[in-house]
């Protein structure tokens, strides 16, 4: 079993920048698929991000909406996983949920991920 807790929404004005993370509990986090996803009222949970490895083979995979703009990354030792996102824009707006997948390699669809966290929220004003 694995615990997801979101922290470091808010508030920002477009062109701004938030940082988000994802503290995980349970074993074995470095084995497991870390994504981001997220979700506006009265829209399907979109794919944001993706991680899975270490140093040595790491692997990450971007929604074409965000490349250039966020950074997914992750501290195996520390049990976590954040989103660096720049250049928010007002349609970045959503609640921002963590997901972890055990399994091997990069997954973009929500069914493919085992665990969810709560959610955060991101608010960008125009």
């Amino acid at each position: 079993q694995v615990q997801l807790v979101e922290s470091g929404g808010g508030l920002v004005q477009a062109g701004n920048s938030l940082k988000l993370s994802c503290a995980a509990s349970g074993r074995a986090f470095s084995s497991y698929a870390m994504g981001w996803f997220r979700q506006a009222p009265g829209r399907e949970r979109e794919f944001v991000a993706s991680s899975w490895g270490a140093s040595s083979a790491y692997y990450a995979d971007y929604a074409d909406s965000v490349k250039g703009r966020f950074t997914i990354s992750r501290d195996n030792a520390k049990n976590a996983v954040y989103l660096q996102m720049n250049s928010l824009k007002p349609e970045d707006t959503a609640v921002y949920l963590c997901a972890a997948r055990n399994g091997r390699g990069v997954r973009t669809r929500p069914y493919e991920y085992d665990y969810w966290g709560q959610g955060t929220q991101v608010t960008v004003s125009s």
